[in-house]
């Protein structure tokens, strides 16, 4: 339960990162296609080290609702 959380707060992490222009092409550097392909993959990487050592606190409470959830039913 504990690794799906963290899985989803790299999900959201990883958004954040997009949305912040993490893994952009620059201009300067001239990466190619290759660098636009695989920009994905280290941001996705980068979230789950992210939200492995402690994120932003998502995992923990997403955790806590799900353990919450399945001790109800």
């Amino acid at each position: 339960m504990r690794a799906a959380a963290v899985e989803l707060e790299a999900s959201f992490l990883a958004e954040m990162l997009k949305s912040a222009g993490l893994g952009q092409t620059r201009d300067a550097f001239g990466g190619g296609a290759g660098e636009d392909q695989f920009g994905s993959f280290l941001i996705r990487e980068q979230a789950r080290l992210i939200a492995r050592v402690g994120g932003i606190g998502l995992a923990e409470t997403l955790f806590n609702a799900l353990m919450e959830k399945t001790d109800v039913t």
